[in-house]
């Protein structure tokens, strides 16, 4: 049949427009005769349309729906010439359709999920062998929900005389064809569609990936944290990388916190700002915990719903499909501490507190948060901020070891490396084994303080300062440099107490006999105990004995014989004036410390001093005792390594403090006590010549002596001022401090 020149009209109904059909005359085309018509709108551009006839519809005249003029950009009363179609049954029928769905109306919108397998039952109910072509727009009644749009994706034919014949033959793709019965059905949501579906009958959904597509982890820039970082992820992200579809399916709930805690400068900020780069979310809010908290009743409070408002108005709006935000609070400390625990009748804390646990696990409660913490002071944090579904992912960002110090430093002289600018003769992995508990923050330091030596030396020292012209060629940061901000210009926090140390050996230690031999021997013993793997990690040690014995110099040489990277020291000369309360926090914080570090060793000087014992009374510090004797037992956390030497002059009184069974070994330091003893201090000191080293010698033997070795020096000291007199002067104070019997026994 040739073509008829005809114009175009509205449809008649509503109910008509959704058939997807478009309305003839039955005096053009009869029904029963002609199911489908060819629209050809212009030489390039011909449509093919299943058709229905209505009464009402004037003969000459084709009725289209608003989404079949939209797609074939048709106007009313317009001509086009119409010819009836028919389809080939063996190569045209469709073996699959794919749509993509929207809401016909974008403003009248719903959240109610759309059962994709129910939709594809009652479609090919409603579209029995229709015609249809990819890009073609239709409306779509479902149930009573909202009308949706649908927009023709993909269409695939089966060739049925192949299959007849017995031949296997794949699915071919087509831009026209006719829905069967059973033709398969399939729906994917449109791109920036808010439409819900779910079951099986949906398509797979061009996601957006939650990790950017730009993001290299090499090029992350933290060092030494690969495996806090490798554990982060699969807890927090892990979820958010697959289908919302497999996650339902699970029955999981996406992690909503993350804590990051640990000693200042080990990196806790840098991750997190790069957990913000490498999510493909939105902007990261960062707020300072301090900026929260406002002089006005409720402001604090109404400071944190502002933090959460554009992801609940997303929520809202887009439901599971809202992106994700990410709010991060540094030094989180400052607003969530302990409930109650603030002074004050405000309770300014307890409530900003109850706002945020009501943001992040309310009674609407959001799904598409990430709320990231970060502290120094994990214990002061209220319990109820880190239960599971709250900041339930606890990271702690300790300090690197030697192979994370070694990725540290790389990072931080990439660019001096790049341009030629850092010496060959320095080696990162020699400086990483130098350079033991510094944090990330103090290693960056060394580089800068490493630069800055080697800039110095193109200065010129005159009247005015200048640069040496060729400074950008002769600019070499060397390992010198490095040496040099190693000693002068940058220690770790957590490192040694060196000049406190350096003061206790000024004099040396002086092995006078055998009883410091067996004191450097147990002690060598204690110190393999505690690096042992298979040791409990703990081994607390008291060096005991009468005062100016040396049990100070004694446990300092110990301390620096353990080489051990952290090294404190608590005495009593730092808290001159301290409240018991302060002096508690004081000791506590020092092992704190202790327990971030693989290897420690704290040197408690003059217990009996730190509890404030006076043998008048008596009277004695209960509470320092009581923290004294807990922190002395307490064990390190898995993996870390504590070696405790304690000094003391009173053993009896700590007996009586039930103080002795809290340390592994007890070692007594003994006086000098015999004429042999006493010669070789003297022979190790430079103070007296040979002839009057053997007149002494004779002075002293089969002598009865005993004097602490601390006090021997003193002694030595005095004499050597005397000049001449010194022998006559130091064998007067020996009889003066009775520390020497001129009577033969």
């Amino acid at each position: 049949m040739a073509s008829v020149r005809m114009r175009t009209a509205r449809c008649p109904t509503d109910e008509l427009s959704l058939t997807n059909c478009v309305v003839v005359s039955e005096a053009d085309f009869p029904t029963d005769q002609i199911k489908h018509i060819e629209v050809q709108v212009n030489p390039s551009k011909r449509y093919v349309f299943t058709c229905k006839s209505h009464h009402t519809n004037l003969p000459g005249t084709v009725a289209f729906s608003l989404p079949q003029r939209k797609w074939a950009a048709l106007n009313l009363n317009q001509e086009i010439d119409v010819r009836p179609y028919t389809f080939n049954t063996n190569t045209q029928y469709l073996s699959s359709i794919v749509f993509e769905v929207d809401f016909l109306q974008k403003k009248n919108s719903t959240l109610e999920p759309y059962d994709t397998d129910k939709m594809a039952a009652e479609f090919v109910q409603q579209f029995p062998n229709q015609a249809f072509t990819v890009t073609q727009h239709l409306a779509f009644g479902f149930l009573d929900k909202k009308l949706l749009e649908l927009v023709v994706k993909d269409l695939e034919v089966t060739d049925l005389e192949m299959i007849a014949a017995g031949k296997a033959t794949k699915p071919k793709k087509t831009n026209l064809g006719l829905c069967l019965p059973n033709t398969t059905v399939i729906f994917e949501k449109a791109e920036g569609s808010t439409i819900i579906l779910t079951g099986k009958s949906k398509g797979k959904v061009v996601r957006q990936s939650i990790i950017n597509p730009d993001w290299d982890f090499n090029k992350m820039g933290i060092g030494g944290l690969d495996k806090e970082f490798s554990a982060i992820f699969r807890r927090a992200f892990a979820s958010r990388v697959f289908p919302p579809e497999i996650v339902e399916q699970l029955g999981c709930k996406h992690v909503k916190g993350i804590l990051l805690f640990g000693p200042p400068g080990t990196g806790k900020t840098l991750m997190a700002r790069q957990i913000g780069k490498m999510l493909n979310a939105r902007e990261p809010k960062i707020v300072n915990g301090p900026q929260i908290l406002d002089k006005y009743v409720g402001e604090s409070e109404a400071n944190v719903r502002r933090l959460f408002a554009d992801a609940e108005d997303e929520e809202k709006r887009l439901g599971s499909n809202s992106g994700l935000h990410i709010i991060i609070f540094d030094e989180i400390d400052a607003i969530c501490k302990a409930r109650g625990s603030v002074a004050g009748n405000t309770g300014v804390h307890d409530t900003v507190v109850n706002q945020l646990l009501a943001k992040i696990d309310g009674v609407e409660q959001l799904n598409n948060i990430l709320v990231i913490g970060m502290t120094n002071r994990k214990d002061m944090i209220d319990d109820a901020l880190m239960r599971p579904g709250r900041l339930e992912v606890q990271m702690e960002i300790g300090l690197p070891d030697e192979r994370g110090r070694a990725q540290i430093l790389k990072i931080h002289t990439a660019r001096m490396v790049e341009y030629d600018k850092l010496s060959e003769e320095v080696d990162l992995g020699e400086l990483a084994m130098l350079t033991k508990n510094f944090s990330g923050a103090e290693l960056e330091g060394l580089v800068r303080a490493a630069q800055s030596t080697a800039l110095n030396r193109l200065i010129k020292a005159s009247n005015k300062v200048e640069v040496d012209p060729d400074a950008g060629e002769k600019l070499k940061v060397n390992r010198g440099d490095f040496m040099n901000a190693l000693e002068n210009d940058i220690k770790p926090a957590f490192g040694t107490s060196a000049e406190l140390l350096d003061h206790y050996l000024a004099r040396g230690v002086i092995n006078w006999g055998l009883p410091v031999a067996s004191i450097w021997e147990d002690g060598a013993l204690l110190i393999e105990q505690a690096k042992s793997p298979d040791s409990a990690g703990l081994v607390s040690v008291l060096l005991e004995g009468t005062p100016n014995s040396g049990k100070t110099s004694l446990a300092a040489q110990l301390a620096k014989n353990s080489d051990f990277p952290f090294l404190k020291v608590v005495s009593p000369e730092d808290m001159v004036g301290f409240t018991e309360s302060a002096k508690c926090q004081h000791i506590r914080k020092t092992f704190d410390d202790a327990y971030r570090s693989q290897l420690s060793c704290i040197l408690v000087d003059n217990i009996e001093r730190l509890l404030d014992y006076g043998p008048i009374g008596p009277r004695y510090s209960n509470l320092v005792l009581q923290a004294l004797l807990v922190l002395l037992k307490k064990e390190p956390p898995k993996g870390r390594k504590l070696l405790i030497l304690c000094t003391s002059s009173r053993r009896q009184v700590l007996e009586e403090m039930e103080m002795l069974s809290a340390f592994t070994a007890v070692l007594h330091v003994a006086n000098l006590s015999t004429g042999e003893h006493l010669m070789s201090v003297l022979e190790q000191t430079d103070c007296f010549t040979k002839e009057e080293l053997q007149r002494l010698a004779r002075k002293v033997e089969k002598k009865r002596v005993w004097i602490g070795i601390k006090k021997l020096l003193a002694l030595i000291d005095m004499a050597r001022q005397s000049g001449e007199y010194r022998v006559a002067k130091f064998l007067s104070k020996l009889e003066e401090e009775g520390a020497l019997e001129m009577t033969a026994p």
